[in-house]
């Protein structure tokens, strides 16, 4: 018989999430949309952004070693109430003179808190769940996190044109102390690990020992963990840079035009979330790879569109329609190794894996960004000649990757036997 899936614990952080994610996305919204107005240039909140995601990269290691030393109920509970503090504090203290200074510290503190909260709340999900239910569970996530960035953007708008920037900053503030709340019902059984020497060689043990472990004793997690980096490079360099470049500037459309095609992806990537879930019975950890294959496969018709002499429209649907199928792929791809990784990963050791998981996938974004903008500028008439090598690249990495998968598979049964046995 299968195990509930909405425990006590498990519902509660659900909803705690949700309200979260929820404030994030309207703060993220109008944030973004005040800094437009106020200095007119896009470049001016990209330096924010990329300022304020340096704390968390640097410091999501430290939140993994807090994570698994201390009770990660107690960890979310504080973070949120200070999350709401901050946003609390930073809309009473906000001028015409000073506004500017108060957003770009707002997104630091902001930043600093994530890089704790993140792989806190990654941990607690295989702390509630076991088995098939862990995929379930991390599928529920993701699916809670699409509809909060479908609905987040639309309600900060509304909020933010009918009241302005400080009362989508309270109603944010409001979440974060909402999602405290919930968060403090959440019961999880003790960490046995507890500090023995100073704050810093706390610290300096227990990364060698998590590196140690991911780098010697079980390597599977590392080379998984960069093998979905390496994933993430190529789709969120054309999806992010390429899929706007292509509709805005090579296809001359309207932001209208690509407005719809990011609700249209943020619809796929539910759909996604819940496919993975109804796939667990069916779906093996080898065909992983055939996911990789996927992805590369639906890039050709992409370019072949602009390779071929076809028109602006059909070009739109092409892109449409393929960057859809990515999207289902992606997040279905991104469950599923998540929940192999957290399956693999002893409970002592989750929150400092979950860090480097976050660590390594936010240092991917970045240079990812970059380098495409580099290379769609440089075959801005000739788009194909990007497209199409990112797709021959992602079919090689799903063919090697098949032996890795498989091998991968044997050793995650032997596991959950072992696992199953101990109990």
């Amino acid at each position: 018989m299968r195990e509930k899936l909405f425990t006590r614990n498990f519902s509660l952080l659900i909803a705690g999430l949700a309200v979260s994610l929820f404030g994030n996305c309207i703060l993220d919204f109008a944030l973004s949309m005040y800094v437009l107005e106020r200095t007119g240039s896009a470049a001016v909140f990209a330096g924010f952004l990329a300022a304020a995601m340096l704390p968390t990269i640097l410091l999501s290691p430290l939140g993994g070693v807090l994570a698994d030393r201390v009770n990660r109920r107690n960890i979310m509970v504080a973070l949120d109430v200070l999350s709401g503090l901050a946003i609390l504090a930073s809309a009473l203290f906000l001028t015409r003179g000073n506004d500017l200074l108060v957003i770009a510290a707002t997104l630091v503190v902001m930043s600093v808190l994530g890089a704790f909260e993140s792989p806190t709340a990654q941990a607690c999900v295989p702390q509630m769940q076991r088995g098939s239910n862990l995929v379930r569970g991390n599928a529920v996530v993701n699916q809670v996190s699409a509809l909060s960035a479908l609905t987040g953007p639309f309600a900060g708008s509304m909020l933010y044109t009918a009241f302005g920037l400080r009362t989508v900053m309270y109603t944010g503030a409001a979440c974060f102390f909402a999602t405290a709340l919930f968060e403090c019902f959440i019961r999880l059984p003790r960490l046995p690990a507890r500090p023995e020497g100073s704050f810093f060689v706390t610290l300096r043990s227990d990364l060698t020992v998590s590196f140690r472990y991911i780098c010697r004793e079980r390597t599977a997690i590392l080379k998984l963990l960069l093998l979905v980096a390496l994933v993430a490079f190529f789709i969120q360099g054309t999806a992010l840079v390429g899929l706007p470049y292509m509709v805005r500037n090579t296809l001359g459309l309207s932001a209208n035009y690509y407005g719809a095609v990011e609700s249209v992806l943020g619809l796929a990537g539910l759909a996604g979330s819940v496919a993975a879930g109804f796939l667990i019975a069916r779906f093996r950890t080898s065909q992983l790879s055939l996911l990789i294959l996927g992805l590369g496969l639906c890039l050709f018709p992409v370019g072949a569109s602009f390779l071929l002499p076809t028109g602006v429209f059909l070009r739109y649907g092409t892109l449409l329609c393929f960057f859809v199928i990515i999207q289902v792929i992606a997040s279905i791809f991104s469950i599923f190794g998540l929940s192999i990784i957290q399956q693999l990963t002893p409970e002592s050791m989750l929150g400092k894996i979950m860090a480097y998981t976050s660590t390594i996938t936010l240092c991917a974004q970045p240079v990812s960004q970059i380098m495409y903008g580099i290379a769609f500028d440089a075959f801005s008439h000739a788009v194909f000649l990007v497209i199409v090598p990112t797709g021959v690249v992602l079919c090689g990495v799903g063919l090697c990757a098949r032996r890795f998968f498989r091998r991968l598979e044997t050793q995650e049964t032997r596991m959950l036997d072992a696992r199953t046995h101990g109990s």
